[in-house]
């Protein structure tokens, strides 16, 4: 059909009876889902009602004002084909699938709302026989260069990946599992129409490939980078301070208590008062010997053994750090932070420091307490860049999948293991550092539900 709207000279909308009131024809028309393609491929426009002879042509702009309701993305998108307001191809396809999810089709795909019967082109009679589920995916495949076959049996879901993975240049559905949406299905969660950080599919650089999909809707990718979160303990973790003089020499002066011991000992025999002055020493050294490794120990870390730790509900910076590096001073240099940006409860410091607010930890450890998600909130910890992360998940991830990058950060994806179905399952998004992904495995076939 699309080919046809493109090779007509003139398209001919008809409209119900005027009698009937000529706005809620107009509303009726452009509520259908496949009047779209039809005003936006044809060269030429005119309508005529069924009680009415005459014939008036008609412009895209005129169109807008009579027949559309959602202003924002569809004068967006009549201003990119009228040539007022061109749009990056990319984008131009993101608001044309947001316009066209939104209209009426005969057969709806499992999980979508219920919207009423697609009506017939007198806008009289609904029409069931013969529906497609994938009749959304259809109507958007004439704005892509390469089309599908289409599949009286599938759903909008599988039509969508088919459609992408033929467009690949497009790669609308890698793009989708980095957007973690406000609102997921339990059926498949890769889907995502908005993003809780509030990035646009074109925002996104994915750096996974759809090779296929599975018969109940999981993606199969290529080409991913993955790691395993850790959750039975806190693992030992090897780490690098920063270099001082004044540290090192208080962390040499502990291994020397108990030479002084022995000397002492040796040389009480022969001087009593100078063996004892010694064992004292050496006591007083092996005594306070905790205090003073722990103060040659509290410099900056700079590199430490990269880890991902979940931990179920909500803990503090400083439980963390005492469970990953052990007791510290008064004066240490913080070894863990908040991410600024990179989960749902982050919230940034004000000022100058580039940092989580402490707020963020209240905020989750409140959900965590009460509300829909009591019980469903974890802390994921990273000691490659040492930063915290609270989230919710229906389930604890145990693996973390670098999927895209956008605005600075990378976006990746962890995922609960699902074993009745062989595969992933996506739980929730985060923003990390890019660098993290260079420590995880590159992995082959993936399946992503």
């Amino acid at each position: 059909m699309a080919d046809v709207y493109r090779g007509a000279e003139i398209t001919l909308i008809m409209l119900g009876k005027s009698a009937d009131g000529e706005d809620k024809c107009w509303k009726g028309w452009g509520e259908r889902l496949w009047t779209m393609p039809e005003a936006l491929l044809s060269p030429h426009l005119c309508y005529k009602f069924r009680d009415r002879e005459e014939v008036t042509p008609l412009s895209l702009l005129q169109l807008a004002n009579l027949a559309y309701t959602n202003h924002d993305t569809e004068q967006a998108i009549i201003n990119a084909y009228s040539g007022k307001d061109p749009l990056e191809r990319l984008e131009r396809l993101t608001l044309l699938k947001s316009a066209i999810w939104q209209r009426r089709t005969a057969a709806l795909a499992p999980g979508d709302s219920g919207p009423p019967q697609e009506l017939d082109m007198t806008g009289e009679e609904p029409v069931t026989n013969g529906a497609y589920k994938a009749e959304r995916v259809y109507a958007l495949m004439g704005f892509f260069e390469h089309r599908i076959q289409p599949d009286r049996f599938e759903d909008n879901l599988h039509a969508l990946v088919r459609l992408s993975m033929a467009n690949d240049n497009d790669r609308f559905v890698e793009r989708m599992v980095s957007m973690l949406p406000t609102t997921t299905t339990k059926e498949t969660r890769w889907y995502s129409d908005d993003d809780i950080y509030e990035a646009k599919l074109w925002d996104i650089v994915p750096e996974i490939q759809v090779a296929g999909v599975t018969a109940n809707g999981a993606l199969v990718f290529d080409w991913c980078r993955a790691a395993s979160i850790r959750w039975k303990d806190f693992p030992e973790i090897t780490f690098v301070t920063t270099d001082s003089f004044k540290r090192t020499i208080i962390g040499f002066i502990p291994y020397l208590s108990w030479p002084i011991i022995i000397i002492g000992i040796g040389i009480h025999v022969i001087n009593g008062v100078g063996g004892i002055t010694l064992i004292v020493i050496g006591i007083i050294l092996l005594i306070i010997s905790p205090r003073l490794f722990i103060f040659s120990q509290s410099g900056r870390i700079v590199n430490a053994q990269p880890w991902l730790i979940g931990v179920k509900g909500v803990i503090s910076i400083e439980e963390a750090e005492r469970h990953l590096y052990g007791a510290t001073t008064k004066a240490h240099f913080p070894r863990m932070r908040l991410t600024p940006s990179g989960s749902e409860f982050s919230t940034p410091e004000r000022g100058t420091r580039r940092g989580g607010a402490l707020k963020q930890y209240e905020d989750a450890k409140l959900a965590d307490s009460s509300g829909p998600d009591a019980g469903h909130i974890y802390t994921l910890i990273d000691t490659c860049s040492s930063t915290m992360y609270y989230f919710r998940a229906e389930r604890p991830p145990t693996v973390c999948i670098f999927a895209g990058r956008e605005g600075g950060l990378g976006r990746f994806v962890l995922c609960s293991e699902r074993c009745q179905i062989n595969g992933l399952h996506k739980e929730s998004v985060l923003r990390m550092p890019t660098e993290i992904s260079e420590k995880m495995e590159l992995c082959g076939w993936v399946a992503l539900g």
